[in-house]
């Protein structure tokens, strides 16, 4: 039995098992299962051959979001839209047949938008060319997954078992536990609060069934059986999505207003031209991005160019961003800004920047 017939078995018997506490520990065993099928399924298909034309696209500018979708809702439009990049357009599926890079230049910044062949069902089994498409997206920091407005709501929930399927968690941060795999002493299984779908049996059983028969486990969050296996993988990546509803001119008032009320959504229409402006923002929200303008002894801030970081980032990211060698000759740094208790503050590498904040740094003589 191939592995895809072992995983169709296992996701039967997962649909036609009842959810309740006495099935609970069976269905976890099943999971743990799925995962490691999966995650073989995948290692086979990247051995078998290269990744294509088109697909080995270089990561550059200040973040990369991938576009991805069902074919023809759109993407190829919103590139053109948002980019100065020519990506063929029409109205039959599949116009987009490799990875077609576009620059948007937003606040300073330059941020790489990936329009990526339109995804189906069953891309995580290989369909169409939907594993290459779901390894880009994982290299991005954003992905923004456009669907069809006059299309059945489904669309949503098949992207998302298929990103699920293939280790990409949207909108959810990575789990709170310790694990660490031993040469020896057993298992070691603590939780600091109440767990109420874990059980300590069950880790016992996932790790044994992993081959892990030496390891560490401290758990700080009630978690789930998935999000056990995803710690133990490990090679889960943790993005955040925006949904664009594109094609709004063409449904009701009453549902372009229940979409665009749902968390982490834009309601846009490429080919009129509504709401491009407000995507754009979102966008810049999401990707967390600030600005950070240099300033040298005795001459004025440079508000034409700037530094574009992560939000979070330190007098030391700044550094870094401005040259590689200048955190070695740091002395000290003068902020103003949001970040400062008073303009200006005398601050070092620890600091944490504000958006739109001024730094001088301050070199050893």
């Amino acid at each position: 039995m191939g592995i895809l017939e072992k995983i169709g078995d296992i996701e039967r018997e997962i649909a036609r098992t009842q959810k309740n506490k006495a099935t609970e520990y069976h269905l976890g065993l099943l999971k743990a299962k799925l995962a490691k099928y999966r995650v073989q399924l995948l290692d086979t298909g990247a051995k078998a051959g290269p990744k294509g034309e088109g697909f080995d696209v270089m990561k550059s500018g200040d973040a990369r979001v991938a576009l991805i979708g069902f074919p023809s809702v759109g993407k190829s439009t919103l590139l053109n839209k948002l980019t100065k990049t020519h990506s063929e357009a029409g109205a039959y599926e599949f116009t987009t047949l490799t990875c077609i890079p576009g620059k948007i230049e937003y606040n300073g910044a330059n941020i790489q938008l990936l329009d990526l062949p339109g995804i189906i069902e069953g891309a995580a089994q290989g369909k169409g060319r939907g594993r290459q498409v779901i390894a880009v997206a994982r290299t991005a920091d954003l992905i923004m997954i456009m669907l069809d407005a006059t299309k059945a709501q489904n669309q949503r929930e098949l992207l998302e078992a298929e990103l699920e399927a293939v280790g990409i968690r949207l909108n959810t941060q990575r789990p709170n536990v310790y694990f660490k795999v031993k040469t020896g002493g057993g298992i070691s299984f603590n939780a600091t609060c109440k767990l109420t779908t874990l059980t300590e049996k069950m880790v016992y059983h996932i790790l044994h069934d992993y081959r892990i028969f030496n390891a560490e486990v401290l758990i700080r969050e009630d978690i789930t059986v998935d999000e056990f296996i995803d710690v133990v993988l490990g090679n889960r990546k943790y993005i955040r999505a925006l949904y664009c509803y594109n094609k709004v001119d063409s449904i009701s008032l009453e549902r372009v207003d229940e979409l665009a009320r749902t968390p982490n959504t834009v309601v846009v229409s490429c080919e009129m031209d509504l709401n491009m402006d407000y995507l754009l923002e979102v966008i810049w929200k999401n990707l967390n991005l600030v600005r950070v303008y240099t300033k040298k002894r005795g001459e004025y801030p440079d508000f034409e160019g700037g530094l574009i970081i992560r939000a979070n980032s330190t007098i030391e990211h700044v550094c870094h961003a401005i040259h590689r060698s200048l955190a070695d000759e740091f002395k000290y740094a003068l902020v103003w800004g949001r970040s400062a208790k008073h303009n200006p503050q005398r601050v070092g590498l620890s600091h944490l920047v504000d958006n739109e904040d001024v730094v001088q740094v301050v070199k050893r003589r």
